[in-house]
Formats: C-alpha cells, structure tokens, sequence
C-alpha cells in the first residue's frame, strides 16, 4: 500500500548523511524559495528561512518563518509570536 511523502527536517539529513551528501540539500528560505545566504532555520519546523523572511519572536526571541509564527495586533502594536508562545498569549 502506498504511503504519502514524509516531510523530515533538514537537519535530520545533515546530521546522517555524510558531509559531501549534505550539501546537496536545499538551502533555499522555505517562504519565498531563494537562497538563503544566512544558515538560519525555523526554531519550530527546522525549515531554512531567508533574512528577509525571517521572524523574531517579541516573546522568547526566537527565529520563525511566516508560517510558524502570527502577528498580535493588540493595543501595545504589532508584536511577532511563534505558536510556542502565541498559545499562551490569549
């Protein structure tokens, strides 16, 4: 019986495939699909996120890509939360 694809993070592969093999993951930002310079990664999907798409969260300072995270738009302004924290943040 056939299964769908598994999605497993990338720093799964970095960690079991030999260096060589490694470098032949993707290293583009998993929000707007370029490369991103900067080895960042989603503290919550573990996906590469660009600078430029890169989030920090207002409440533990975490690194999250656009989908990890939502914005609070309460009466202090705008503040980036990660789902770890926006769970608490009621």
């Amino acid at each position: 019986r056939a299964v769908g694809p598994v999605l497993v993070p990338a720093s799964v592969f970095s960690e079991v495939l030999p260096p060589a093999a490694a470098t032949l993951i993707s290293k583009a930002c998993s929000s707007c699909v370029r490369t991103a310079d900067v080895k960042e990664a989603c503290t919550q999907c573990d996906q590469f996120v660009c600078q430029n798409c890169s989030k920090l969260c207002s409440c533990c300072n975490t690194v999250t890509c656009s989908l990890c995270s939502t914005i609070d738009y309460g009466d202090v302004g705008e503040q980036v939360l990660c789902n770890g924290c926006s769970i608490f943040q009621v």
